[in-house]
């Protein structure tokens, strides 16, 4: 049976057929094996698939991100962030390292905010000196962040497959995702001065306060999520649509660069980001039910029953299969077709399904980063207008040390769920 699932879903990806419609063909495979094929089944679980309440945060998520860089907060983040570390060498890094941290905590996206902070910073890093390979590659390794901190339209999309609250898996990934930024920081501090770049002028107190003044609208987002979500004032769902009504009353009333005009645009391009997500999710679930009716899980846990005892290894071999399939498959359908054979394994070896979760996200984000798939790379390559080959050389100090960041949190789990009790 698992020969048949996974030898059909390579087979059809294999052949450029879209992971979506792979999924769905793998399942009817599946299905056929089983001999229960039913094409009743397979419409029900498609819509029962995109039919869930906490999904509908995606959409919120992807309209607030687009508001978000139509209505200057985009803009306000980076020239704060400039404001406050950009006369130090290298200091562009620095900004677009900060940068992608407070992107992350608006969006939650990883191509839509590699794609806003690149188009912004890479065009400014080259016109000053800096090398458009490392500058690229430090893009992109800041890009993963959005993944991890929250909102992450991974951690729900993890949370919605295996049932793990989705609130909790939130709180976690905060200091895994300042671990990462710290990561990067240190590393670009020791390659950028490589770079006999243009250090931009200092700012005075007053010129930085008044940058501050501008993004406070922006940096008040993140802080309304976060606390709204530790107070119980809403739900996941709820706050991403509090952050996309948020994003536009700031960018319509307050900054006034979004123009009315441009409402059509944006819930557009939304909603196409939107559809895509939704209907790999739909299709994957229609895989899943028939992974559970197989009973994979099951069998998946008798192969690895005798390293139950050891939960450790167990994690460093899950680890390594999905930095593997990080390198053909894209985040999004690993998520769906790994976790509901993945948990039953992670809850029989007594492991916390939360530190997994975040673990197993941070593994898939970082898979983004690595070719031939690596859907942030290819976005990062678009903008800067260099070959795959270019901007893996500039990469790999920031790859690394993103890998060494997921091997400390795995040899030392206290540091993702001892923070998750100051929000309990």
């Amino acid at each position: 049976m698992i020969g048949v699932f996974i030898g059909s879903l390579l087979g059809t990806m294999a052949l450029g057929m879209p992971i979506a419609f792979a999924l769905l063909l793998s399942g009817v495979a599946l299905m056929f094996f089983l001999g229960i094929f039913d094409s009743q089944i397979i419409a029900q679980n498609l819509i029962n698939g995109a039919d869930n309440f906490p999904l509908m945060a995606i959409p919120f998520f992807m309209l607030a991100g687009e508001a978000m860089n139509a209505g200057g907060l985009s803009q306000r983040i980076v020239q704060m962030a400039m404001s406050m570390v950009g006369h130090i060498r290298g200091g562009l890094g620095y900004v677009a390292i900060i940068a992608s941290v407070l992107f992350a905590s608006l969006s939650g996206s990883a191509v839509a905010d590699t794609a806003a902070l690149g188009a912004i910073l890479i065009p400014m890093m080259v016109k000053s000196g800096y090398d458009i390979n490392r500058s690229s590659g430090l893009i992109a390794s800041g890009g993963i962040i959005a993944p991890i901190i929250p909102p992450s339209i991974g951690f729900i999309i993890f949370g919605v497959t295996s049932g793990v609250s989705i609130t909790k898996l939130f709180m976690a990934g905060i200091v895994p995702g300042v671990m990462l930024a710290v990561g990067l920081c240190v590393t670009w501090g020791i390659v950028a001065h490589k770079d006999k770049v243009q250090v931009q002028p200092r700012n005075s107190m007053k010129e930085i306060l008044t940058s501050v003044r501008k993004g406070f609208w922006a940096l008040l987002l993140p802080v309304i999520i976060i606390g709204g979500l530790r107070g119980g004032i809403f739900t996941p769902t709820e706050a991403a649509v509090v952050a996309a009504v948020y994003a536009l009353f700031v960018g319509l009333v307050i900054y006034r660069e979004l123009k009315v005009s441009e409402l059509f645009t944006i819930l557009v391009r939304a909603a196409k980001m939107t559809s895509v997500v939704m209907f790999l999710v739909a299709a994957a679930l229609v895989s899943s039910w028939l992974i559970t009716v197989a009973n994979l899980p099951a069998q998946v846990i008798g192969l690895l029953e005798p390293l139950m005892g050891h939960p450790l290894l167990i994690l460093l071999m899950i680890n390594l299969l999905v930095i593997l399939i990080g390198t053909a498959m894209d985040m999004t359908p690993t998520i769906l077709i790994l976790t509901p054979v993945l948990m039953p394994v992670i809850q029989q070896a007594g492991i916390d399904p939360v530190y997994f979760g975040v673990l197993f996200i941070i593994n898939n984000a970082i898979g983004l980063l690595t070719p031939p798939v690596g859907t942030v790379l290819n976005v990062v390559c678009g903008i800067s207008k260099i070959s795959m080959e270019d901007i893996m050389k500039g990469i790999w100090p920031f790859l690394l040390v993103e890998v060494v960041v997921l091997i400390l949190l795995i040899f030392f789990p206290s540091i993702v769920m001892v923070p998750l009790g100051w929000f309990t």
